[in-house]
């Protein structure tokens, strides 16, 4: 991310796991710096049940480290730019 990247750590991971039927997430892990401070949108996306696509039309600002979820989900389906 690029916020990762501007702070100097860029060690960390997101997996994301989606029900292939549904399309809505089943789970998140987070490891790196600041995760506790993204899991909340995990737990929101989780609660109300949105679609990987809501999630990533869904606008994520930058830089942040919260883009990382969108990010994840979009490599998850495929769509991701910046591996």
């Amino acid at each position: 991310s690029g916020k990762a990247t501007a702070s100097g750590n860029k060690d960390g991971m997101i997996k994301v796991i989606f029900d292939a039927k549904t399309d809505k997430l089943l789970g998140c892990h987070m490891l790196g710096d600041n995760v506790t401070e993204m899991i909340a949108e995990a737990v929101v996306i989780r609660k109300s049940a949105m679609s990987a696509h809501q999630i990533m039309s869904a606008i994520h600002p930058h830089p942040t480290m919260s883009e990382a979820v969108k990010e994840a989900v979009e490599a998850a389906y495929g769509e991701a730019i910046h591996l």
